[in-house]
């Protein structure tokens, strides 16, 4: 009597040829989204390419540097063309606008500093993008994010990438059990950027040497002040420069032009002492300046979690995690203690500096490389 075999699995994890599973690749028109859907097509997968134009073609196409841009678009349709798929230019600027951009402007505003890539992976490629793919009968969407999807013992978990300086598990935090489900990261275990650009050379991709894209992709050379003012005309107000002892050290055109953490450019010369913002008091108008030692602190309010560790956040009182409170800082032991199934506070173990609302706190499991979810700092210190 032959024994029953379980089907053998693509490397999409479908139990069907390549040539019978569709999926849809998100194409910022970058190298790595590139090299994602020529692996697949090269490897007999159906690919389907979508570029999402998210801002205004022709300022976007003299925007150096920025992703879904003008002539990002052209390259990622290039590739199509040269790994012999289809591929589409999906017009979703009202939607950027309404998810993304008025956040990031209204936040800025209330002193907060906003990560707009998170809200653009959560709201825009995550969302509407990914029911896109499905409309297509696609059976999963690919992109070019670095971070590893792996098959526990309860489903699909979210794992840091291989290479630790290229892992962009801060950015893609909120992403939900059932986003998940569908989503597939073919760069995650790679070792290094390299191996990503040697790939790209062996499907003769134009875009091999291509640079990789700096700051947001709506602010030009990282000025967002000048963005916000474009955005809120006559929203930035003028105020006063105050030590955290009271003192008045001099006046400021806007809160806008300052963030926590900031010490250059405060427009407060001819101190002995270097001073840091250590608070943003919209209300006042005021930039609260302080010695470095104001900076730190251990207890963090964090709301709108996303949790993707085991049962619910709230079946323990305690969890102790690693977590990230800025994408370029390395995770930092902490505990963290549900209030409800989506806000928590996180005490850290060993005080943080600068670390300022409307930034991100992000949950790792501390013996492995598992994201647990994360959330966002919401108020100020």
């Amino acid at each position: 009597m032959a024994l029953d075999t379980a089907p053998e699995l693509n490397s999409l994890g479908f139990a069907k040829p390549p040539s019978e599973t569709r999926v849809v690749v998100a194409m910022s028109g970058g190298v790595d989204s590139s090299v994602v859907a020529a692996k697949l097509a090269e490897e007999g997968y159906d690919v389907v390419g979508v570029t999402l134009q998210l801002y205004d073609h022709g300022a976007a196409l003299a925007k150096k540097g920025a992703c879904c841009a003008g002539i990002d678009i052209h390259d990622a349709r290039r590739v199509a063309e040269e790994m012999n798929f289809p591929h589409y230019v999906l017009d979703y600027e009202n939607i950027f606008q309404d998810a993304v951009i008025d956040e990031f402007a209204d936040s800025y505003l209330a002193g907060a500093t906003p990560v707009p890539c998170i809200r653009c992976n959560e709201r825009v490629k995550f969302k509407d993008l990914l029911e896109t793919a499905k409309d297509l009968d696609a059976d999963c969407m690919a992109t070019g994010h670095y971070i590893q999807r792996k098959m526990g013992a309860t489903g699909p978990e979210l794992h840091c990438a291989a290479d630790a300086n290229r892992d962009q598990s801060y950015f893609l935090f909120s992403t939900t059990p059932e986003q998940l489900a569908f989503l597939r990261f073919p760069l995650g275990h790679l070792p290094s950027k390299d191996a990503t650009r040697e790939l790209a050379a062996q499907y003769g991709l134009a875009v091999a040497d291509k640079p990789d894209s700096q700051d947001i992709c709506f602010v030009p050379n990282g000025n967002y002040a000048s963005v916000i003012e474009k955005l809120r005309p006559g929203a930035a107000e003028p105020g006063e420069i105050v030590h955290a002892d009271g003192r008045v050290l001099g006046t400021h055109e806007g809160v806008i032009h300052y963030t926590i953490g900031q010490r250059r450019g405060l427009g407060i010369g001819g101190l002995s002492e270097p001073l840091y913002v250590v608070k943003l008091d919209v209300d006042a108008k005021q930039v609260i300046v302080g010695p470095k030692e104001l900076l730190a602190t251990r207890r963090v309010p964090v709301r709108e979690i996303n949790w993707l560790g085991e049962g619910k956040m709230t079946d323990k009182a305690e969890h102790h995690i690693s977590v990230k409170v800025r994408s370029t800082r390395p995770p930092r032991e902490a505990i963290l203690r549900p209030i409800s199934e989506t806000e928590a506070e996180v005490e850290l173990l060993s005080a943080e500096e600068g670390i300022s609302p409307g930034q991100a706190c992000v949950f790792y499991e501390t013996e492995s490389s598992r994201i647990l979810g994360g959330g966002w700092i919401w108020r100020g210190y």
